[in-house]
């Protein structure tokens, strides 16, 4: 066995709901501009504007109820309540009938977003990774494994200090799940461990340290956390 030159880090994973097991993250994958209703709130039309897949890093995931601290190098952090999917197996070229048969459980999380990189990366033609895939950017409630059903309709909402700012339903999206499958299959190898971060809707905006979020989506796990001050250095 080969050494390591220091300790590896401790895999990242999520909780299921309902039991000790955890759901080891192989890849964090993300949807945007999935529903029309944020795609027009953000300037966009949603026939011109067709979904884009973009990722965050897997250690990016932080658990329900953390208190997750306000990145550096911006002003505009931003939530996006979004329903999550995990799969518990995989492959390439999927049809999606096969590929909704990959999935292990389904989570509300949200994609923490500094919307003024977002912004300026748009505006010059770069890549989102700075703005999406920062440090503690994936809050995510335990999951709910399939057995109870997949989430195909069901309200989505958020809170931030109890005061409601996003509402839709699921059934809104406008590439549904078996259809995001199948296309990030045919752009990537998906695994086991994967999770899929499915787009939000309209009514994202702005949070400070000491706000209290809350979200879900009909019959899954609340999702809670806190942002916290910025970390020290």
């Amino acid at each position: 066995m080969s050494d390591f030159v220091f300790a590896p880090a401790p895999p990242p994973s999520v909780a299921v709901a309902g039991s000790r097991a955890r759901f080891p993250v192989h890849r964090i994958y993300c949807v945007g501009r999935n529903y029309g209703d944020h795609v027009r709130e953000m300037g966009g039309t949603p026939q011109a504007e067709p979904p884009v897949f973009f990722s965050k890093p897997a250690d990016a995931v932080q658990e329900n109820g953390s208190a997750v601290p306000y990145p550096p190098a911006t002003t505009n952090l931003h939530h996006e309540i979004e329903l999550v999917v995990a799969l518990g197996a995989g492959g390439r070229s999927l049809a999606p009938g096969e590929a909704l048969g990959c999935v292990y459980g389904y989570a509300a999380g949200n994609d923490l977003t500094r919307r003024d990189l977002q912004a300026a990366a748009k505006e010059r033609g770069q890549p989102w990774d700075a703005s999406k895939g920062f440090d503690a950017s994936a809050p995510l409630a335990p999951l709910r494994p399939v057995a109870a059903g997949h989430v195909t309709r069901g309200r989505i909402w958020l809170k931030v200090n109890g005061t409601l700012r996003q509402e839709s339903d699921v059934a809104e999206m406008l590439l549904p799940v078996p259809e995001i499958l199948a296309a990030l299959s045919r752009l990537y190898c998906l695994r086991a461990g994967d999770l899929i971060f499915t787009g939000t809707p309209a009514g994202v905006g702005p949070l400070k340290p000491g706000d209290r979020i809350e979200g879900g989506i009909e019959g899954l796990e609340t999702l809670r956390h806190s942002i916290a001050p910025a970390a020290a250095g």
